[in-house]
C-alpha cells in the first residue's frame, strides 16, 4: 500500500484542497491519502512557520512519525509546498518514494519576477500586512490564484469560514514568504523520482518556473492548458488523473538493469 502526502502552499492548508483528497482516494483505492498542514497553517495555525524550508520539513517528519506513518511516503504538494518536498527529498531520499509537484518554482533555476509574477506584489502584501474581512480577503485570494474565479465562486463561503475558524498570523504569513525566498534547491535532481505539473496560464507562478526545472533535472512535466495557479481548485479530475496514471507507470529499472524493448 503507498501512503501519500498531501502539501499546501503559502498560508494555505488541508480543507482547500476541497473533495480532491477523497476523489484521489477513490481512484487509488488500495492506497492511503491524507492531507496534512504546515506549522502556521490550518490545524498547527497557532504554532510559529518555520522561517526555512528545512524546518517545514523537520516539522511534516514529526507529524507523521506522531501519527505512527512510517515512510516511505508519495508526495503530492503544490507551491510552497512542493518546495518542501524537493527538500524533504534531498534530505532524506530514502523516506520519499515518488513525489508529484504542482506549480512550483525554485532557485536558482528561475528569476524572481518568474517565481512571483511582479503584478501580484502589491496585492499579496495587502493579503499578509492588512487583514480585512474574511470574505474580502478570499475574493482577493481567489482572483489571484484561479483563472475561473467566477465559476469557482462558491468555495468562498468555505474559505471565508475556514480562514475565520484557524487563521493564520501576518508573522506567519511573513515567514512562510521567507522561507519560500530564500530556499535554494540542489543544482541536481534528488533520488526519489519527480513528475511535474504546471498551468501553462498561471497568472501567479509563471509556468517558465517547472519548464526551467524540467530542463535542469530532466523530469516528465505536463502543462495544464487554462487553469490558474490554484489547479488543483480548477481542474481536480485532471491532477487525480495525473497522479493516479503517474502512480500506476511502470516501475523504473534499477540502475544498470537492462531496458526490454517492446
Amino acid at each position: 500500500m503507498r501512503q501519500w502526502i498531501l502539501l499546501r502552499g503559502l498560508t494555505r492548508e488541508t480543507a482547500h484542497w476541497g473533495g480532491l483528497v477523497a476523489d484521489l482516494q477513490q481512484a487509488l483505492p488500495g492506497d492511503a491519502v491524507l492531507a496534512v498542514d504546515l506549522p502556521g497553517n490550518g490545524h498547527w495555525h497557532h504554532r510559529p512557520s518555520p522561517a526555512t524550508v528545512q524546518g517545514m520539513v523537520q516539522a511534516c517528519r514529526a507529524d507523521l512519525a506522531a501519527r505512527g506513518l512510517a515512510p516511505p511516503y508519495h508526495l503530492l504538494a503544490m507551491s510552497l509546498g512542493a518546495m518542501v518536498a524537493v527538500e524533504w527529498a534531498r534530505a532524506a531520499p530514502d523516506e520519499i518514494a515518488s513525489g508529484v509537484l504542482v506549480n512550483t518554482s525554485l532557485r536558482p533555476f528561475s528569476p524572481y519576477y518568474h517565481r512571483l509574477r511582479p503584478h501580484n506584489y502589491s496585492a499579496l502584501l495587502r493579503l499578509v500586512l492588512w487583514p480585512r474581512a474574511p470574505e474580502v480577503m478570499e475574493q482577493q485570494v481567489l482572483a489571484m490564484t484561479s483563472n475561473l474565479a467566477a465559476e469557482r465562486a462558491p468555495v468562498l463561503a468555505h474559505w471565508a469560514a475556514v480562514r475565520q475558524q484557524r487563521p493564520v498570523s501576518a508573522l506567519n504569513a511573513l515567514r512562510q514568504l521567507l522561507a519560500a525566498a530564500r530556499y535554494r534547491a540542489p543544482a541536481m535532481a534528488p533520488r526519489p523520482p519527480l513528475l511535474l505539473l504546471a498551468s501553462r496560464d498561471d497568472p501567479l507562478v509563471s509556468s517558465a518556473c517547472s519548464q526551467a526545472l524540467a530542463a535542469a533535472w530532466n523530469l516528465p512535466l505536463v502543462l495544464h492548458p487554462f487553469a490558474g495557479h490554484d489547479l488543483p481548485l480548477d481542474d481536480p479530475a485532471w491532477v487525480v488523473a495525473q497522479v493516479q496514471q503517474w502512480a500506476t507507470r511502470p516501475p523504473l529499472p534499477s540502475p544498470g538493469a537492462p531496458v526490454m524493448a517492446a
